[in-house]
């Protein structure tokens, strides 16, 4: 089927549809809500559309229509139809996933290789760089505005890694070479989200990475923020964004691995690979999911007694030489 077909053909009589993303919103999921949101508002006017999201980062807010997000689920609504963005499972959605179980159906849209298929109708490529590029096949590319084309460019950016990760693809520059032709500002848009930060975010920062230890005879590297320095630095979840990729970058490091504590001994775990340690099988022994490069787990317990669990399960997938601690 033709995808652009595919998004008129499920959308087809819906009068009321709800978009919904990951818990913890980061680029690829905020541009993926808001960029579908936007194109349904242009293209398909007469559905009403409402997005359900958490509290996104400041520097998404820039992105037109994010004043309109809801961040509560109202109790008796029904939509037609929801559309899960950028979610490997339902429990992902959080407080949105009680629309997604009253809906009348229900479409996924994703990239995560951990994804079952939990929704009606699926469209999920692991290969993927990200959920945006995925909408961006969805969409009549003549249609799309100058303010879809900045949110699809947001998602695509942030999960590539600007570009730099295995997972852009030849489609993946072609995708972004036709949202720039929209007139985008592509510069000031990966400036203002991607490597602009807070002093906050860069004391963290420099926290993280002057805490951090080497394991697994110097192939994993290790940092951990607990809630107390959370609450020192007044910090969010989102102003550890892209501290576990700076741990990735260190030399001769196979995996990264960064967690912060959410509640006392609950432990939001953010993996890395360098390539040769598949991070998703990891994180889903866990109970969590992702790519094989970057995959994330929320794990409970001490900090050591998940990280030791963490270091036994990479272990296996190293070379033998490189299997014992250091």
């Amino acid at each position: 089927m033709n995808m652009t077909k595919m998004l008129d053909e499920i959308l087809k009589d819906k009068t009321s549809v709800a978009i919904g993303g990951h818990v913890r919103p980061d680029g690829d999921c905020v541009g993926a809500c808001m960029g579908l949101y936007l194109y349904m508002a242009s293209v398909y006017p007469k559905i009403q559309a409402d997005v359900y999201l958490e509290e996104i980062p400041e520097p998404f807010e820039f992105l037109r229509g994010t004043e309109q997000i809801k961040h509560t689920a109202p109790k008796n609504k029904r939509y037609d139809l929801f559309i899960s963005l950028d979610c490997g499972d339902s429990e992902r959605l959080g407080f949105s996933e009680s629309l997604f179980r009253t809906a009348e159906s229900t479409f996924c849209v994703d990239h995560h290789i951990s994804n079952q298929s939990f929704a009606d109708i699926n469209y999920i490529v692991p290969d993927a760089s990200s959920t945006c590029e995925l909408l961006f096949r969805l969409m009549d590319q003549t249609r799309i505005t100058k303010e879809v084309a900045e949110a699809l460019y947001v998602g695509i950016a942030h999960d590539t890694g600007v570009f730099l990760y295995s997972c852009t693809a030849p489609e993946t520059m072609e995708a972004a070479a036709t949202l720039l032709r929209t007139g985008i500002d592509a510069n000031a848009i990966i400036d203002r989200t991607y490597y602009v930060k807070t002093y906050i975010q860069n004391q963290i920062l420099g926290r993280a990475l002057l805490e951090s230890i080497l394991l697994l005879n110097h192939k994993c590297i290790a940092s951990v923020i607990t809630k107390n320095v959370m609450d020192f630095y007044e910090a969010k979840p989102s102003d550890l964004e892209g501290i576990v990729s700076q741990l990735r970058n260190t030399e001769g490091v196979e995996v990264a691995i960064f967690m912060y504590e959410l509640e006392n001994q609950v432990f939001k775990v953010s993996l890395r690979s360098n390539g040769n340690v598949n991070v998703s099988t990891i994180a889903q022994y866990f109970g969590g999911g992702g790519h094989e490069r970057a995959a994330g787990v929320t794990m409970r317990g001490t900090s050591y007694d998940v990280m030791n669990n963490l270091l036994r399960q990479i272990a296996h997938q190293l070379p033998k030489e490189s299997g014992k601690q250091k």
